[in-house]
């Protein structure tokens, strides 16, 4: 009996074990030889998740992997595949150890003692006067430091690349030496446009060549690697190209390549700055690299002594996740990498939770696969290329042409309670589900501060981007961009209970949110959120932009505070477009606007409606508006292709079922604006007022309605908008949801 009950003890102490979470630990003064517990750690992410690997029999309750407090530089990708999958009752998590502060650095520290002021009369020659005696210079070859990445080309029609080198100090990024240090320049006389690859300019491929309107120009007639950076045509295009040459005899600037549709001027938004300059580092922060000796130099912004000072290597993600499943990446920082912070593709139900993703060349977090453009040239029409993994490439250009394009971003993925911020192109890319079959893919965004996320591309990159079908961005912050705060492709996402605000900054023909060019992008709710300050008075913005004839778009409950010139809800002939129970406060321009596009712009539709024509294309080939499942889930699509009774219109030339209803709209310049031959907006019981109608401290931005608000009286059918519960909340991922200080 004694032995019986031996085995029997031994057999619940193996049990207990196996049932319980098992843990392994990772420290950066750790060992990969070491057994990976808390008194003897690893030393890599690697060693853990091969450990993980060699489990015969992962416990019944999952695997925990603590990271100790520290800097984890990586050199190369950490990778995560079906291998590394647990399952709904055997997650498995990388985490940090309780309140500690882990940092994954895709660079290098460099230490403020290898700092010097500057010596060399060549170089102070060239450094304004003002910055001699705050300059430091480092010599990174000498520390080791010889991969600097290229400046490229990049912007609207072009693909994404990996940032070169970039300097970070006390976790911020540090501007590249620029002119001016801030507002931009205006274009002047155009000379020659360049080629406009837009029209398929292929023949004579060469930059603008324009007249420059500052005379700063001539003390850059003679460096090399100048780069300008704006809108060189429209608001809403961007573009950094470089110098070909300056010459101040004719006053003239000579680009090396074109841009998408050529250089124009006479509009405040084609405009530019210079950049890479060591001529104009003339500030605190600014920086220039010289690239032949590989001498950093540097004014600080702050005291060096102490700082942590950072640049950027790592051009691949820092994480991929590929075919993982019901992994947790929680509490930890990503930052200093000239890529992406986490990679997705396929899996299912993994998790980046509370964590911090910073200085990052390109995206925070990016679901899905990207797309490499075979394409020789900059290119819209003409657009050619193959889906790739871990990276962006132009995958805004691959979408484009093939808007059903299966992205492999997997399902139930979610970002919970993170910050994003300083990334330069975009925050947070969600993706997921099939628009072709429209099967939901249930990932989300949630509870996430996203700012600064266009420190390099800007407009298609907002601080979310959304594609494939049933996901969801709820009661995140976005704020702090020159252009859009949500880009949306594809169908039946909602949008609710988020901040977004001091968006489209700079920019024209932008907004706050985007949806365009696909009539079949239906199912899209926008309920609950609080838009303020977005745009400015001199551009052409609006809050939710549906664009060339996006239709089915329920728009829900939300505030509009000092937004958008051009309507804070704005219809480029758009059908199904429901705008209802929302309050419009102070607004820029009217609360909601519609144009009859076609009617307008009737040469454009061609593009459009031809044989060949955009619409034909998504609506009759990438799928099929008459078959299932878009005529069963959108019968009113089916006749949007079918030709009228004129012989030269279609039904989807002329909106309709479009509503405007039980809306209040206060002090603002206007209920409804349409433009254009049949240009349809049901108005009814809206309320306009110059009044109060009692809100809980407009002071304060507190639009709440109080219980004896007129509005409830005047139309009551208006239902309570539970503006208290919009935008960041408490959670064990988030301790701080009060909004950020915005300059």
């Amino acid at each position: 009996m004694r032995l019986h009950a031996g085995i029997l003890v031994l057999a619940l102490l193996c049990w207990s074990t196996w049932v319980s979470a098992t843990s392994f630990y990772v420290a950066p003064n750790g060992n990969d030889a070491n057994p990976g517990t808390k008194a003897a750690p690893f030393a890599t992410f690697e060693a853990a998740r091969d450990a993980i690997r060699a489990m015969k029999h992962p416990p019944l309750a999952g695997v925990t992997v603590y990271l100790r407090g520290g800097d984890y530089f990586l050199e190369r990708t950490f990778e995560l595949n079906e291998r590394d999958s647990g399952t709904a009752r055997r997650p498995t998590v990388y985490r940090a150890y309780k309140n500690e502060t882990v940092r994954l650095i895709g660079g290098c520290l460099i230490d403020a003692a290898a700092s010097k002021p500057v010596a060399d009369p060549g170089v102070l020659q060239r450094i304004p006067a003002e910055a001699h005696g705050h300059v430091l210079e480092v010599d990174l070859k000498a520390l080791g430091i010889t991969d600097y990445g290229e400046h490229k080309q990049f912007g609207h029609a072009l693909p994404v690349v990996p940032a070169p080198l970039e300097l970070f100090f006390n976790d911020d990024a540090m501007p590249l030496a620029r002119y001016p240090n801030s507002g931009s320049i205006t274009i002047g006389k155009v000379i020659d446009a360049g080629s406009v690859p837009r029209i398929r300019d292929y023949a004579n491929i060469r930059g603008g060549t324009f007249e420059y309107t500052d005379d700063r120009h001539a003390r850059w007639a003679r460096v090399d690697d100048v780069w300008l950076q704006g809108t060189f045509h429209y608001g809403f295009a961007d573009d950094k190209i470089k110098v070909e040459r300056i010459d101040p005899t004719t006053r003239q600037v000579k680009l090396a390549t074109p841009h998408m549709y050529g250089v124009a001027s006479g509009q405040p938004y084609q405009q530019y700055i210079a950049l890479n300059l060591l001529e104009e580092l003339d500030m605190p922060g600014e920086w220039y690299l010289d690239r032949k000796t590989g001498m950093l130099y540097f004014w600080p912004p702050g005291q060096i002594a102490n700082a942590r000072i950072a640049v950027s290597i790592l051009e691949q993600p820092m994480v991929a996740m590929e075919g993982v499943s019901y992994v947790t990446l929680q509490g930890l920082t990503f930052e200093a990498a000239r890529g992406m912070g986490v990679y997705i593709e396929r899996g299912r139900n993994n998790l980046i939770a509370g964590c911090t993703l910073r200085n990052l060349g390109t995206s925070g977090v990016f679901m899905g696969q990207g797309a490499r453009q075979t394409f020789p040239h900059i290119t819209h029409d003409d657009y050619e290329g193959v889906p790739v993994s871990r990276e962006i490439g132009n995958l805004q250009g691959h979408i484009y042409k093939y808007t059903t394009w299966d992205r492999k971003a997997g399902k139930n993925h979610g970002v919970l309670g993170c910050d994003v911020y300083n990334t330069g192109c975009g925050g947070i890319y969600l993706s997921g589900g099939s628009k072709k079959d429209l099967i939901p893919g249930n990932c989300y965004v949630e509870n996430c501060r996203i700012h600064d996320y266009q420190r390099r591309n800007k407009f298609l990159w907002a601080g979310i981007n959304v594609d494939g079908c049933g996901n969801r961005i709820a009661h995140n912050e976005i704020f702090n961009a020159d252009f859009q705060g949500i880009y949306a492709h594809g169908n039946d996402h909602t949008y609710e209970y988020n901040l977004i605000h001091h968006v489209a900054l700079n920019s024209d023909d932008t907004s706050a949110w985007y949806l365009g060019r696909d009539p079949s992008d239906r199912g899209n709710v926008i309920r609950y959120n609080f838009f303020h300050h977005v745009g400015r008075p001199d551009r052409m913005v609006m809050g939710v932009y549906c664009d060339d004839a996006t239709c089915g778009v329920t728009v829900y409950g939300n505030v509009f505070y000092k937004t958008a010139t051009h309507g804070s809800v704005f219809s480029n002939a758009g059908h199904d477009i429901i705008v209802r129970n929302n309050i419009f406060v102070e607004t820029m321009g009217p609360a909601v606007w519609l144009n009859s596009w076609w009617r307008m712009a009737p040469s454009e539709i061609p593009e459009f409606f031809g044989e060949d024509g955009i619409y034909r294309r998504r609506l009759t080939q990438l799928i099929d508006i008459k078959k299932p499942p878009y005529s069963t889930r959108y019968p009113e699509l089916s006749d949007w292709m079918d030709p009228m009774g004129d012989g030269k219109s279609y039904v989807g030339m002329l909106p309709q079922r479009n509503v405007m209803e039980n809306n209040v709209i206060v002090r603002s310049p206007g209920k409804l604006r349409l433009d254009g031959e049949g240009a349809q907006f049901e108005d009814r019981g809206n309320l306009e007022t110059s009044d109060d109608p009692g809100f809980m401290d407009t002071a304060k931005m507190n639009f709440q309605l109080r219980r004896d608000s007129a509005v409830y009286r005047k139309l009551p059918g208006f239902k309570k908008i539970p503006f208290d519960k919009i935008g960041l909340y408490k959670h064990k991922y988030r301790k701080t949801p009060t909004a950020a200080d915005v300059p």
